[in-house]
């Protein structure tokens, strides 16, 4: 009797104790504009920092959404990228925006992204998708 009642103890304190708390750490600081210059900046989460007090509108802002991208290739399709490359203000908040012009019949090719979301908004025509999942 002694016996079960050690080993139940010892099986609810083992399931008690596995469970974790995983998440992802708090940032150091409210943003962190990426710079390629090594010397004066601090390094977070693959690109160095510039001191905050020196950060400018220009960090945060991207023209070029607005031009329609060249579709005459294989997929009939063009893609315009917009991350920390061509807005140091995004680094570290996890936001990357992307433009796709399709032609018609175009085509994105399967893809995944994973730990990521993506929003799609439709201007104008029909859009057929489909979800790829990671596992």
């Amino acid at each position: 009797m002694r016996f079960s009642k050690s080993l139940i103890l010892i099986t609810l304190s083992a399931l008690v104790i596995s469970f974790a708390e995983a998440y992802d750490p708090s940032p150091l600081q409210d943003f962190c504009v990426a710079i390629g210059d090594l010397k004066n900046g601090v390094f977070v989460n693959g690109k160095f920092c510039k001191d905050p007090k020196q950060a400018k509108a220009e960090d945060f802002f991207y023209s070029g959404l607005n031009q329609a991208g060249i579709t005459n290739n294989k997929v009939k399709s063009n893609v315009t990228t917009v991350n920390v490359d061509q807005i140091p203000g995004l680094n570290t908040l996890g936001i990357s925006l992307v433009r796709i012009d399709y032609a018609p019949y175009g085509q994105n090719p399967p893809h995944t992204h994973p730990r990521a979301t993506e929003i799609l908004v439709l201007v104008e025509g029909t859009l057929y998708v489909g979800f790829v999942s990671s596992n």
